[in-house]
């Protein structure tokens, strides 16, 4: 059976409900929001659950939300007025562990979000993301290695680009991550939110988005590989990594990248018997 028609309970067997769901209350500022997501972002899950009263989910908060809205709206009223009910995607999704792997990510697909809940033992919910599926890519037994993985286009910036110019990239490509014009360092949204809330102070008294990045970012750095590996030894690196994204040759790896190549019919997973 290839690995993309087993379960997530088969695929993830002891951690499959090990990543609690960071949850922020419908009736929060936004500045509450962005300062959640500034930590958790990429190094532990993907996304906020919007919860009710009663702490029932009803949405998801991430920064492609920060982003948009800063975009149109890049004032210190956004952080400071707006609550987080107002900027959910109501769009959550809820699985059960016996969801096919192949399923999970048909629906990511439609979202363009690697990031679900799943009901767990305590009586509340965990969260499975991109960064959780690089542990089934880690265990993974195949011959498929990041030179076959398909191409996509590296979207690039300058230094000297403003940072709306960024932003509107970022959102024009649908990406959460630019790379700097024949370098190996990025921008990314995490770095974004977290730039605005520890040295903008949320716009207060402050013009952000005409300002160039080389004033004002201190930029992250990919990790540049030369060796042609397979998916399990890239799969362990990015997982290993606080904020995963990896140069090789003229390809950007990020965990979306991996987590489509799991459906490919060349992969088992270590442990199970071929069928």
């Amino acid at each position: 059976m290839p690995i993309y028609n087993q379960s997530l309970k088969e695929l993830l067997p002891l951690s499959l409900s090990s990543t609690p769901a960071v949850s922020i209350r419908k009736e929060n500022k936004m500045w509450i929001a962005t300062c959640m997501l500034m930590h958790y972002l990429e190094s532990f899950t993907d996304s906020l659950v919007v919860t009710e009263e009663d702490e029932k989910p009803i949405g998801v908060i991430g920064g492609k939300e920060i982003i948009e809205n800063i975009f149109e709206n890049p004032s210190s009223d956004f952080f400071d007025k707006i609550i987080v009910e107002q900027v959910t995607d109501k769009n959550l999704i809820i699985i059960s562990e016996e969801i096919k792997l192949t399923e999970l990510l048909e629906k990511w697909k439609q979202t363009r979000r690697a990031f679900s809940i799943i009901p767990n033992n305590l009586g509340g919910y965990s969260a499975i993301s991109g960064r959780k599926l690089l542990e089934i890519g880690a265990n993974c037994i195949t011959d498929v290695t990041i030179s076959e993985l398909p191409k996509k286009e590296i979207i690039t910036f300058s230094r000297y680009d403003t940072i709306k110019d960024v932003m509107s990239l970022m959102l024009q490509k649908n990406t959460r991550k630019l790379l700097l014009k024949n370098t190996n360092n990025f921008i990314s949204d995490r770095l974004i939110i977290q730039t605005i809330a520890q040295k903008f102070d949320f716009f207060r008294n402050v013009k952000f988005l005409d300002q160039s990045v080389a004033d004002s970012f201190n930029l992250e750095e990919a990790k540049k590989i030369s060796k042609d590996m397979n998916l399990a030894e890239i799969s362990k690196i990015m997982y290993g990594m606080v904020h995963p994204y990896i140069i090789f040759q003229d390809q950007a790896i990020t965990p979306w990248d991996i987590c489509i190549a799991l459906q490919s019919d060349k992969i088992e997973l270590a442990g199970k018997e071929t069928r």
